[in-house]
Parts: structure tokens; C-alpha cells; sequence
């Protein structure tokens, strides 16, 4: 699948098949994640990759409620590291060249995810301090997304885009 089809065949999935993900292949999807730009090359990202059906739960709790992580047999908790974007550029490494490299690798791991025929959703929804408690993350890494990643259990349809006549504007 070239990355054009993975874009148009990505969808956000909320119900997965209770099927193992083999630990090559979420290799290969943290690989493409560190392949992401990063602000002079800081690579501010950190992963946790959560098979553990417990802290499943616990993301699940975290996350306000949202079952599909339990369902899910791998979550991938994707991290800033704070320390490591401050010491590239101070404050706006910390607040907010670290959340465009790490949304950069997230982007990479979905779309390399499709192109494996998985599935995944990209998690915002969640309380930061639980998921850091849960998991025994330490101050400097800041969690920015749950990723679960399975074999589809339902094939959701696309939804709309805005045209680019609305979103864009040439000068």
C-alpha cells in the first residue's frame, strides 16, 4: 500500500478482534514512528507499549471510560520527553516543538498500521496524571496519546472532509 492508499484506508477504530499483535510487527510500527521530522533532530518520543490486560484497564479508566483500549491487545502510550526537547530549544522545545515531533511520529505509526491491515485510534481523551501514575512514568515524559493498535472489528466508513476551498488560502 503506498502511503497515498494508507492515508485515504486510515480510520479511527473503536471495536478490535481478540488476536494477538506479533511483537515483530509492532517493531515495525515503532519504527516508522522514529522515521517521523523532529525539531532539530531531538527525536523528543518516548513509547510504552502496553499488552498487560490490567493496565489496559487502567488506560481504558484513565481515558474516561473508553472499552476499546481494554479490547485492543496492544496500546502504544506514545510520550514527550520534556528534559530532552528543553535541551534542544528551552521552552518552546518543552511546550511545543515536543508535541509536533511526537504527533509526527503518531501520524507515521497509524499510517504504517493500516498499511499492515491494523487498526488504531488516536487517543487525546485522557486524564495525563492517571496514565502517568499507572504506568510509573517519570516527571520529564509527558503521555500525548493512547494508541491501541489490533486487528479491526469493525471497518468504519470515511467521514467527511472539508473541500480546500474552505481550509486553504493562497497569497
Amino acid at each position: 500500500m503506498d502511503v497515498f492508499e494508507a492515508m485515504r484506508a486510515r480510520r479511527s477504530v473503536r471495536r478490535y478482534l481478540r488476536e494477538p499483535i506479533p511483537e515483530g510487527v509492532v517493531e515495525e510500527l515503532l519504527s516508522a514512528a522514529v522515521l517521523a521530522p523532529s525539531a532539530g533532530n531531538a527525536q523528543p518520543w518516548r513509547f510504552v507499549v502496553v499488552r498487560d490486560p490490567g493496565l489496559r484497564e487502567g488506560l481504558a479508566a484513565a481515558a474516561y471510560g473508553q472499552s476499546f483500549l481494554v479490547e485492543a491487545p496492544v496500546v502504544i502510550v506514545v510520550c514527550a520527553d520534556l528534559e530532552r526537547a528543553r535541551r534542544a530549544y528551552r521552552e518552546r522545545g518543552e511546550t511545543l516543538y515536543c508535541l509536533q515531533d511526537t504527533a509526527a511520529a503518531i501520524q507515521n505509526l497509524l499510517l504504517a498500521a493500516t498499511a499492515k491491515g491494523l487498526g488504531t485510534c488516536w487517543v487525546g481523551a485522557f486524564d495525563e496524571s492517571k496514565v502517568s501514575e499507572l504506568l510509573g512514568l517519570p516527571k520529564a515524559l509527558r503521555p500525548v496519546a493512547l494508541i491501541p493498535v489490533g486487528k479491526p472489528g469493525e471497518a468504519p466508513r470515511a467521514r467527511p472532509r472539508r473541500p480546500l476551498s474552505e481550509v486553504v488560502e493562497y497569497r
